[in-house]
C-alpha cells in the first residue's frame, strides 16, 4: 500500500484515538416547587444536547445557605427574591445573569376535591386540625403564606395548628396523605399533586410578590449553565411551566 492510499486509513486511526467531546455536568440547586415542571424540563434538554443536569431541591433558604457554605452548584433557583438577594450580598452569583424567571400564586388545599370556601373561612374549616405549611420564617412558601394570615387578621388563631415542614412539597405531602386536612402550599404545587384540591386563593396583595429569580454562581465551571438558565424562559420550558401553573417573565 502507497502512502496515498494509507493516508486515509492514519486519519481513521486518529479519529478512533481522539479523546470524545467533553460533555459538561450542570448542577442545579432548585426550590422545592419547581421540581415537577423542572424534572420535564431538564429530560426535553438532554433529549438535544450533551450536557447532564443534577438538579437538587429543597427550600430555597437551605439551598442558598448550602452554596455559602461551598456547595457546588452551577445554578440557583430561588422561590423568593430575599434569598437571591443574600447570596449577591455575599458575592456567591454571577449578577449579570440573575433575572426574574417565574410567578405564582398562594393557595389553600384540602384532600380530594374539597369545596371551594373563602381564605377567611380557614379558622372555621380548620377547626382543632393541623394547618401544613412550609417553614414560616425562612422558606419562601411558608413566609408568604403568614405574611398573608397576619395581613388578613388570621395568623393569630391559626399559628398553634400550623405544622411545619422542611419546604413546600413536605407541607403538600402532609395534605395528601392526610396527616393535616388543609395545607397553604403554591398554586402549582396542587396541580402537581393529584391528592389535593385548591379550597381557595389567597389575594395577590396579601403578601409579598412571589417571584422565583434565577442565577449562574461564581462557581459555575461550565459555560452551559447560563444556556441553560436561559432557556427557562423560552420554548419548551415556558409551555411546561405554564401548564404547571407558573407564569413566565420574557
Amino acid at each position: 500500500m502507497d502512502f496515498a492510499m494509507r493516508l486515509p486509513v492514519i486519519a481513521a486511526a486518529l479519529i478512533a484515538l481522539a479523546p470524545a467531546a467533553h460533555a459538561d455536568e450542570i448542577t442545579v440547586f432548585a426550590a422545592a416547587s419547581l421540581k415537577t415542571a423542572l424534572d420535564e424540563i431538564a429530560a426535553e434538554w438532554q433529549k438535544s444536547h450533551d450536557d447532564t443536569l443534577v438538579i437538587s431541591y429543597a427550600g430555597s433558604s437551605q439551598l442558598a445557605k448550602q452554596i455559602q457554605e461551598g456547595a457546588p452548584a452551577d445554578i440557583f433557583i430561588s422561590a423568593s427574591s430575599d434569598w437571591m438577594d443574600a447570596l449577591q450580598e455575599s458575592d456567591d452569583i454571577d449578577t449579570a445573569t440573575r433575572k426574574d424567571l417565574l410567578g405564582n400564586t398562594l393557595v389553600l388545599v384540602g384532600t380530594g376535591e374539597p369545596a371551594a370556601a373563602e381564605v377567611t373561612q380557614l379558622p372555621t374549616l380548620l377547626g382543632e386540625g393541623k394547618l401544613a405549611m412550609a417553614l414560616v420564617d425562612s422558606v419562601p412558601a411558608g413566609v408568604y403564606g403568614k405574611q398573608s394570615l397576619e395581613k388578613l387578621g388570621m395568623w393569630a388563631q391559626v399559628e398553634p395548628h400550623v405544622a411545619q415542614a422542611d419546604n413546600v412539597r413536605a407541607a403538600l405531602q402532609l395534605v395528601a396523605t392526610g396527616e393535616a386536612p388543609l395545607g397553604i402550599v403554591y398554586g402549582s404545587d396542587a396541580i402537581a399533586e393529584k391528592g389535593v384540591g385548591v379550597v381557595a386563593t389567597f389575594p395577590a396583595d396579601s403578601h409579598d410578590a412571589i417571584t422565583y429569580p434565577g442565577a449562574v454562581t461564581k462557581s459555575a465551571d461550565t459555560p452551559q449553565a447560563a444556556a441553560f438558565l436561559t432557556s427557562l424562559t423560552q420554548e419548551p420550558a415556558k409551555s411546561i411551566f405554564e401548564s404547571q401553573g407558573f407564569t413566565v417573565n420574557q
